[in-house]
């Protein structure tokens, strides 16, 4: 009798990961649009950030580290590159940055997410890990969102309505 190997089930695939972090994404632009103008580029809480400059951030790390990530390149990390003025920019920006994570996350091959990479020259550790940070990152800060739009008596999309 011969022993056949079988090959465990992954939990997720590199494309369910894809669609629920583009999950996310949809519902943090979708909490960009619930703020109104002057507030998405102004309104703080003990002195944080107003949603704007975290929403810069992230359009910043998510494409930008994942080309990086696929064309093993070591940039630094740069939210000054893009300031915009206008809510509509932003959005503009956000769904650009939306196709070049979907461009280049299809270009990460399974053994990649095991290796190693040096995340804009500053984070070192495997590029899964690095995919975790991007979506991560991205919900403590929608979180951060959330409390601002309650503070401004508005009510924030449903956390879990993210398609």
């Amino acid at each position: 009798m011969t022993a056949t190997t079988a090959t465990p089930p992954k939990f997720l695939t590199s494309q369910q990961i894809l669609e629920h972090w583009q999950g996310h994404r949809n519902l943090t632009r979708r909490t960009i649009e619930a703020f109104p103008e002057k507030e998405l580029f102004e309104f703080s809480i003990g002195g944080l950030r107003p949603f704007a400059r975290l929403a810069i951030e992230l359009i910043s790390i998510g494409g930008p580290g994942t080309k990086g990530i696929v064309e093993q390149q070591m940039e630094p990390y740069d939210d000054e590159k893009f300031v915009p003025k206008t809510k509509a920019e932003l959005l503009e920006k956000w769904d650009e940055e939306t196709e070049v994570i979907n461009l280049y996350f299809a270009q990460i091959t399974e053994e990649r997410f095991q290796e190693s990479f040096n995340l804009f020259g500053q984070y070192e550790f495997p590029v899964y890990q690095n995919i975790l940070y991007f979506i991560d990152n991205e919900v403590h800060h929608r979180g951060q969102g959330f409390v601002y739009l309650r503070a401004l008596g508005i009510e924030p999309p449903f956390f879990w309505e993210r398609f």
